[in-house]
């Protein structure tokens, strides 16, 4: 299984609009193999709690304007460390740059190939995690909480 085209849609116009606001670390990761309940997850970092919630915000405007769509659920919005945005067949998630660090997405799920975004590379969108990791950790190696901490599956 693949990430199909209106996933991949959700997945550029989320990475783009999160590179508008400065967010860095960008990575799409297909998860549809490893997960009936996702095809993707798109995974970014800010520095702080304000950026978050300025990423968070023009993702969740630029999907709206571009894509008529509005997240199914939307997570940690008021800690502003972690927030998750549901939109059913792609889970965005844009964190704090040590909590990034700390819950290593892209190590978990290092099994799964990375979606090519289209964003330059020198813009922040990478396949490298906060870690400085590379095309090795890309995937899953068992189960985890999928959408983060004190998330209900």
């Amino acid at each position: 299984m693949t990430v199909n085209d209106l996933s991949l849609s959700i997945l550029r116009v989320a990475a783009s609009a999160a590179d508008a606001k400065q967010a860095h670390d960008i990575v799409a990761l297909d998860v549809s193999d490893a997960l009936g309940i996702t095809d993707a997850f798109l995974v970014a970092s800010a520095s702080n709690e304000r950026l978050v919630n300025a990423v968070v915000d023009e993702i969740e405007e630029k999907l709206i304007e571009q894509l008529d769509l509005r997240p199914l659920r939307r997570e940690g919005r008021s800690e502003g460390r972690w927030v998750l945005l549901d939109y059913g067949d792609v889970v965005i998630h844009v964190q704090h740059d040590e909590d990034r660090a700390f819950y290593a997405l892209e190590r978990l799920w290092r099994d799964s190939p990375v979606v090519d975004l289209g964003l330059p590379a020198s813009r922040g969108a990478t396949a490298a995690g906060p870690d400085g990791a590379g095309a090795e950790v890309r995937g899953a190696t068992g189960p985890a909480d999928l959408h983060g901490p004190g998330t209900p599956a």
